[in-house]
């Protein structure tokens, strides 16, 4: 008997894709992502490469494709319990989440203007704050307001709840649980930039004004943290001599083994971020390799047409000057078989793509590789790895992998 029901793990670009084209052929679709939003990591980006465009209108043309679809349920703060069964006949335990706002929120802010409590906002990696009832980012989709439990100061406070004449705001909302049965599942749960702290070489994630590259992207961004303007944390100044470095915490049998393949081109469309705001700037990229291959080539070779200091080798080590808080770089120069120490005002990290199973693994057997990577050829049919829990891509490689992993799911549901 068939199943044609589907679970997506994962609301980033990945899950999205799987989600639409599994429901586009026919599949009832559950679409489970544990953050309050759709969008994953593409939502976080300021502009794609090599056409420098914002991500944002892409993923709202799916988010319509979403709205228009009566086949695909989104459930949103949500994670996967357990999995059981076999191909064709899963039951899936999922846990829902409180939002503690209801469907009759309509974004008017008010709660957020007399909340008295903030906290660090995870969306902008703490670079910035929010109140603890927010609104995840100005495109966050279901636009729904969300209440951060561990600093919100509960029914004590309830000022939110008085400031909203809409009702949206219940304090009381508890932790549900709900179990689907579906005939494959797709697990799209993306990447995690590589943990800064976990490069102890590099100062460990302590020094204020060493961001990683998924850091810059927000920074960068309009609706980021500064603006738009690129700026040290420590004083918030600009930058005037910066300097990226190329495989932080990857390519490393210390850290990660595999190459993240987007991290030169992130590289060199920051480069360009700096460029618009301070042509002056002194830029140098520390790199084993520049990975620009087939069309990006004649990117890579514009970027290098604005005076980029390049210096071929990877930093053996990384201080911070105490007086100043300017960073040495300290690394050898395979071109001048030099060693140099450098100091900057900044550093950014090209920190690799970790996968999410990494940490958080399938509750199901599955075969991981040592990155934790998905590898293809689970011993349990019937459930798929899409996107970057596979392997590092751009988004274009990423919504290929989730259309081939939708395409599997379908064939997985029709099975006897």
């Amino acid at each position: 008997m068939e199943n044609k029901t589907i679970l997506v793990v994962g609301g980033g670009i990945s899950g999205i894709t799987a989600a639409t084209e599994a429901a586009e052929a026919g599949c009832e679709v559950f679409l489970v992502e544990k953050n309050s939003y759709l969008g994953g990591k593409v939502s976080q980006i300021n502009q794609y490469f090599p056409k420098m465009c914002p991500p944002n209108c892409g993923l709202e043309i799916n988010f319509q494709r979403i709205k228009k679809n009566p086949r695909i349920k989104v459930l949103t703060l949500a994670e996967v319990e357990s999995i059981s069964g076999s191909e064709g006949n899963f039951d899936v335990n999922i846990k829902l989440n409180p939002r503690f706002v209801n469907g009759n929120c309509t974004g008017c802010n008010k709660c957020t203007e007399v909340c008295p409590v903030e906290r660090a906002n995870d969306f902008n990696f703490g670079l910035d704050k929010t109140k603890a009832i927010y609104l995840a980012h100005p495109f966050a989709f279901p636009m729904k307001y969300v209440i951060d439990a561990k600093a919100c100061e509960g029914a004590s406070c309830g000022k939110c709840v008085e400031a909203c004449e809409y009702k949206a705001i219940d304090l009381n909302m508890e932790a549900k649980t709900m179990t689907v049965n579906v005939g494959a599942i797709i697990w799209a749960t993306g990447w995690n930039s590589y943990d800064m702290a976990k490069i102890s070489n590099y100062g460990g994630g302590r020094y204020e004004n060493m961001i990683s590259n998924i850091m810059m992207e927000r920074m960068a961004s309009l609706t980021g943290p500064t603006g738009g303007k690129i700026i040290r944390p420590s004083d918030n100044a600009e930058p005037k001599k910066i300097a990226f470095v190329q495989c932080a915490g990857s390519r490393d049998q210390n850290y990660q083994k595999a190459c993240s393949s987007v991290c030169c081109m992130a590289t060199l469309k920051q480069v360009n971020y700096v460029r618009e705001q301070n042509p002056d700037a002194d830029i140098t990229i520390y790199f084993m390799d520049i990975r620009a291959m087939g069309k990006h080539e004649d990117y890579y070779q514009k970027v290098m047409e604005k005076e980029v200091k390049l210096i071929k080798g990877k930093p053996s080590e990384i201080k911070e000057n105490p007086d100043n808080k300017n960073l040495i770089v300290l690394s050898e120069d395979q071109f001048t078989q030099e060693i140099t120490t450098l100091e900057y005002d900044m550093v950014v990290l090209a920190t690799g793509m970790a996968p999410a199973t990494a940490e958080d693994k399938v509750p199901a057997e599955l075969n991981y590789d040592v990155d934790g990577f998905l590898i293809a050829g689970p011993p349990t049919p019937g459930i798929y790895g899409a996107g970057c829990t596979r392997k590092p891509g751009d988004v274009a490689s990423s919504v290929q992998d989730a259309t081939a992993a939708a395409l599997k799911a379908i064939q997985s549901t029709v099975r006897r």
